[in-house]
């Protein structure tokens, strides 16, 4: 099984966000073409550590530490064949650095799959087609491409419950409050969230039905 993660760091985590007009859906949607292209350009894992120089402690330590829950690496192995998922990611945003690492063992522990990472600029295009539910490109942001280099799923910026907590509680509390919280879930979660959401994009690639968050419909 080949899986590739697009991970990307704009938005709240990077210099590039951009929010998208309600009203004039212009985003492009980059072909597959141009996602397989970027992520033949993406560095591995152990490439994009080597190379990070913020938040370095951060992403040496989750390198080491990083677990996946068996059963999560059961379910991705039952799944077969081949995918990719390319990871767009800047080793200077927090939710990037508190979701790949458990991506990149979840990889590293299932035969097949596999996972490159790219920065906000080389994967501008893909993060511009795969926005956030308000408009914004962010990072991380996760593509599941298949083996042909489709376009068959995507994660973009934090876990379902975080960003559920996040868009619920935006604009009620304080913008201390909402990273003290972002901080004690990633903590707590351990990882848990995004690899249970990576395996459910591969199940459900798999029966033919990509889900993704993005606001654009392909």
């Amino acid at each position: 099984m080949f899986f590739t993660i697009l991970l990307a760091s704009l938005g709240a985590c990077g210099p590039m966000a951009t929010r998208m007009p309600t009203a004039v859906p212009s985003v492009q949607v980059a072909s597959d073409s141009t996602l397989r292209t970027i992520y033949d350009k993406g560095l591995t894992f152990a490439e994009f550590v080597e190379k990070a120089t913020a938040r370095r402690e951060g992403w040496l330590r989750l390198q080491r530490d990083a677990v996946v829950r068996p059963a999560l690496v059961s379910r991705a192995r039952a799944v077969g064949g081949n995918w990719q998922v390319l990871v767009i990611a800047r080793d200077g945003c927090g939710d990037s650095m508190n979701s790949v690492p458990y991506a990149a063992r979840l990889v590293d522990s299932v035969p097949g799959l596999s996972l490159r990472i790219v920065s906000p600029v080389d994967g501008q295009a893909a993060a511009n087609s795969h926005r956030t539910a308000d408009g914004r490109m962010a990072t991380p942001t996760f593509v599941l491409l298949d083996s042909t280099g489709a376009d068959v799923g995507c994660l973009v910026e934090l876990p379902a419950p975080l960003r559920q907590w996040t868009n619920t509680h935006r604009g009620s509390v304080s913008d201390d409050s909402l990273h003290t919280y972002r901080n004690t879930f990633y903590a707590k979660d351990a990882g848990v969230s995004v690899t249970t959401e990576l395996v459910e994009l591969l199940e459900a690639a798999r029966t033919g039905t990509p889900q993704c968050d993005r606001q654009l419909t392909r």
